[in-house]
């Protein structure tokens, strides 16, 4: 058989899961059938030196157990003679399971048993012992059994290659069976093919070189698809190639079913292990060419903070972490860590790539300063991050959302070099004829090869745009308007403020009658007047309104008889002059002219000329207070009176702001936000037109009125 027809094999196969309806529902065959697939095949490429390892174990069942598994693994060859690294001591095989359908149970398991054990770890993350259990109970183990020793998956009738394409096939076929829960272990073969294009072609001049080594990695690799479209890949572009692939994935069913895979396909220098990445790497010191997952949306990492707290950086990265209830992100930095290093002209320094998907918070959730944000800037500062694409909604099996392809490299081409390329996808997709869980769309071959030519040739396009790093980076800044305050001394307002007060009651009775009961809209001639009158009180009364105590007092006085209101006047804070105002100190780096203009004092520092060698500083209202995103490329000031000043011409910029951080530039962000890139205005309908449309849909409906009651 060869790799052109392997689909009638995959389909009997498929074919024998009808046996297990009834005590199992169709997404749960998967658990009977892909250990049992995966048996089989052991059961055949082992037939050939089967014979020698049983005699040799008998001679060396007694001895240490680990030199009896390097000795057999090392026994247990193929067709070529090369050592299989696993093998199967036990007497039977499935010709013999066959013809013993009283014991098959029993026998079943000593089978598995009578496996090295790397094979028995594999079997024991299927928990396949608890299928054969149920499916003795209910009467069909030895029909299935019997079924599968029927199938010819010997070595000589099926390669290593065709039997990896038939296992992929039951993978894919058994996942989107699940539905609903296919996604958290396997992403849509049409997404794997445009990742793997989007990560491998770029390199296909060097990928087809004649002994060319490639290593690939998916630390979030589920049931294997990625890794083995990859490999599909270059096989169809050098069938020369070496490639080793690395896979790790926490899901134990997952696990055994890409560690199996691997196994079936001959891959000796391939490893699959087990183990949660995020706290467990298992591949600590190895660096990859090529990286690409797709770790699971939304990904709770409470259970990791502890441990991943007490590192000093995670994987290299010793900025802020994201949110713990979402750290899809913490896989890209785990991801390039694994980059190899890179240096143009040194073999021994061919640097990496990276696809991963994502959902869209990593794009733009979190605002400057919070970890995602510090993790996109990161990345965008290094270069590292060279195009995203946007993929349609309900694309995968358990989820509608919309997702997104992201592609790093630290070794992007010249013409790439502090560039980022978008390409909008959303709505190139075909629908399917049936849904499959929240799967109702895919993309044909005719897309993923047109996104393919797009990155490759860096297209711009309605749906392809390039934009420079800084395009993505902004300033948070924070803008601030007075406070406005209306003064009036009203009866509620002085029994109140008296209640507190009680010895002040002179001074409050001797404002009453200077000021009367109407209200004021100028707070700060209000105070000056307030000031001059209790200068001519007592002195108990007198240190009041001024000092440290008359600070808290005026504090008291103001918060009792005042209210906010629009229409009054600003409230003074201080007052300058204007040549101890060291404006490139306050604004360092920005443009303007030499001598501020009026606007330009206000925009820059909340204050005003009064004419008199002086400036005013307003105080600013807590309640009002705004923040804008300054794009990096934008000067600040410019920006403000561009954007903020013809709306709010009172507003100004809090220069506290601008001293957080990044020498006076203000909390730097980043965010990719592929609405704002790629939307497309759309007028609205002109009025007469809706207005007849409703018309038409009002005469429809009496009529239909009609029709009921006539």
């Amino acid at each position: 058989m060869t790799p052109a027809n392997f689909q009638q094999l995959a389909n009997f196969i498929w074919s024998v899961a009808d046996l297990l309806r009834g005590p199992y529902r169709p997404p749960q065959y998967e658990r009977v059938m892909l250990p049992l697939t995966v048996l089989r095949r052991f059961d055949a490429v082992l037939a050939l030196t089967k014979e020698t390892v049983l005699k040799r174990y008998d001679t060396l069942k007694d001895k240490d157990p680990q030199l009896v598994e390097r000795v057999l693994n090392e026994l247990a060859k193929d067709e070529d003679g090369t050592p299989l690294g696993f093998h199967n001591h036990s007497q039977l095989d499935f010709r013999k399971l066959k013809g013993d359908p009283d014991n098959i149970g029993r026998h079943l398991v000593d089978y598995i048993n009578g496996f090295s054990e790397n094979i028995r770890k594999i079997f024991e993350r299927f928990e396949f012992e608890k299928e054969i259990e149920k499916l003795e109970e209910a009467n069909r183990l030895y029909q299935v059994v019997a079924q599968f020793a029927e199938i010819d998956l010997h070595p000589r009738r099926v390669d290593n290659i065709t039997m990896g394409l038939v296992f992929e096939d039951l993978i894919r076929r058994f996942n989107e069976a699940a539905n609903e829960t296919a996604g958290d272990h396997f992403t849509p073969r049409e997404v794997i093919r445009l990742m793997v294009n989007l990560l491998l072609e770029p390199d296909t001049q060097v990928l087809t070189q004649q002994g060319k080594i490639v290593t690939i990695c998916d630390p979030a690799c589920g049931t294997g698809g990625m890794l083995a479209e990859s490999q599909n890949w270059l096989r169809a572009h050098n069938e020369e190639a070496t490639v080793k692939v690395y896979g790790q994935d926490y899901n134990p069913r997952s696990y055994a079913v890409a560690a199996s895979d691997l196994l079936i396909k001959g891959h000796r220098d391939s490893r699959i292990d087990y183990g949660n990445t995020l706290t467990n790497d298992q591949f600590p010191d190895m660096r990859f060419d090529y990286l690409l997952a797709n770790p699971p949306f939304g990904v709770d990492w409470k259970g990791e903070k502890k441990e991943i707290d007490r590192w000093p950086n995670f994987r290299g990265y010793s900025g802020k972490l994201p949110r713990v209830n979402d750290g899809a992100l913490l896989f890209l930095i785990h991801m390039i860590a694994k980059f190899q290093p890179w240096q143009k002209g040194n073999r021994d320094q061919p640097g990496s790539r990276i696809a991963i998907v994502f959902n869209g918070s990593p794009l733009f959730t979190g605002g400057a300063g919070s970890g995602e944000s510090e993790i996109r800037r990161w990345i965008i500062e290094h270069d590292w991050l060279e195009a995203i694409v946007a993929l349609p909604e309900q694309m995968f099996y358990n989820t509608g959302i919309g997702t997104f392809i992201w592609v790093l490299s630290n070794r992007k081409e010249k013409h790439r070099k502090g560039k980022i390329q978008l390409i909008d996808a959303r709505e190139r997709w075909t629908p399917m004829k049936r849904s499959l869980g929240n799967k109702r769309r895919w993309l044909d071959q005719t897309v993923i090869d047109e996104i393919t030519r797009e990155h490759g040739a860096l297209t711009v396009s309605k749906t392809s745009k390039i934009f420079d790093n800084a395009d993505f980076g902004y300033r948070r800044v924070t803008i601030l308007r007075p406070l406005r305050l209306r003064f009036q001394l009203t009866q509620e307002a002085k029994e109140h403020y008296l209640d507190t007060c009680p010895e002040l009651l002179d001074a409050v009775l001797a404002v009453e009658e200077a000021l009367g009961a109407e209200p004021y809209y100028d707070w700060n001639k209000v105070w000056d007047k307030v000031q001059k009158i209790v200068k001519n009180m007592p002195d108990d009364v007198e240190g009041w309104a001024n000092g440290a105590k008359g600070t808290a007092q005026k504090k008291a006085f103001r918060d009792a008889f005042t209210k906010v209101d629009p229409e009054a006047e600003p409230v003074i804070a201080k007052h300058h002059k204007i040549e101890s105002l060291d404006i490139a100190a306050l604004f360092p780096g920005q443009t303007r002219p030499d001598e501020l203009a009026p606007d330009e004092l206000q925009a820059l520092l909340g204050m005003k000329a009064n004419g008199k060698g002086k400036v005013i500083e307003y105080e600013a209202d807590s309640a009002l207070k705004d923040f804008e995103n300054i794009p990096l490329k934008e000067d600040v000031v410019s920006y403000v009176r561009r954007e903020v000043l013809p709306y709010v011409a009172d507003a100004w910029i809090d220069r506290m702001s601008l001293d957080e951080q990044d020498g006076g530039i203000g909390k730097v962000g980043c965010e990719i936000n592929f609405n704002r890139e790629f939307f497309q205005y759309q007028p609205p309908r002109p009025l007469a037109e809706i207005d007849a449309e409703l018309a038409h849909v009002e005469k429809r409906i009496m009529d239909l009125l009609r029709e009921v009651t006539e």
